[in-house]
């Protein structure tokens, strides 16, 4: 064999093996990329998800201060009859 030909096997299994070298980089840079991906749509519905029980909160909460002021209004309604009624029997 010539060392022509010995050279030219070299280089050519040197950039076969770059290639596969070069391919399995990209395949872990895609397969990070995408765990990455994951976690941060993992993160967003989690986000989302508190957002949600956080506002679920905050209307029960309206809700009770919506029927305490109903309930102040009724008695407020309730003490001006009162008053009402004691200005006619004292008139």
């Amino acid at each position: 064999m010539s060392t022509l030909a010995i050279i030219a096997i070299v280089v050519g299994a040197l950039i076969v093996l770059a290639l596969v070298v070069s391919a399995m980089r990209r395949s872990r840079s895609n397969r990070q990329f995408a765990q990455v991906q994951t976690e941060a749509k993992h993160d967003d519905a989690r986000h989302h998800r508190e957002r949600a029980e956080s506002r679920r909160t905050e209307a029960a909460i309206a809700e009770e201060r919506a029927e305490r002021a109903k309930v102040e209004a009724e008695l407020d309604e309730e003490r001006a009859s009162q008053r009402e009624q004691e200005l006619g029997r004292s008139n």
